[in-house]
């Protein structure tokens, strides 16, 4: 009897993530990580950090992985793996703002190696600030 394998998307995520983060440019804090975003198609795209001597001009690996994405069309996103430090890495508020904007609602940290864990992304970004917020918070016309 031969059993079926059930593939894990987390788990090749990290991988991916893990591979990303072997690409990260951090010369300043050393602190290099990797990301790897699911696309509602079903694609991949990874991302890593890449530092500035000018701080503020630095990039997370997360939106670059969600930017890279956008830019080959992918606009429905899924699931994002963040690999970093030693035991794994959680997002900044920055890239939750921005994982939300596109639709992910999972996040999968994890270290170089060993095992990762998930969040659900409205745990780690309760009341997010999205679209609706815009068209609720606009001035009607004739009102002020």
């Amino acid at each position: 009897m031969t059993g079926t394998r059930r593939l894990d998307p987390a788990a090749a995520l990290v991988r991916e993530a893990r591979r990303a983060r072997g690409r990260a440019y951090a010369p300043y804090s050393r602190f290099k990580v990797g990301a790897a975003v699911l696309a509602a198609s079903g694609a991949v795209v990874s991302g890593c950090n890449v530092e500035n001597a000018s701080y503020g001009l630095s990039i997370c690996a997360e939106r670059a992985a969600i930017q890279r994405a956008v830019a080959e069309g992918r606009r429905r996103l899924r699931i994002i793996a963040v690999v970093g430090g030693r035991t794994g890495v959680l997002p900044c508020g920055a890239c939750r703002q921005v994982m939300h904007e596109f639709g992910i609602t999972h996040v999968v940290t994890a270290g170089p190696t060993g095992p990762h864990r998930t969040y659900a992304l409205t745990d780690l970004l309760g009341h997010a600030f999205g679209p609706a917020d815009l068209a609720a918070g606009s001035p009607r016309r004739g009102r002020r």
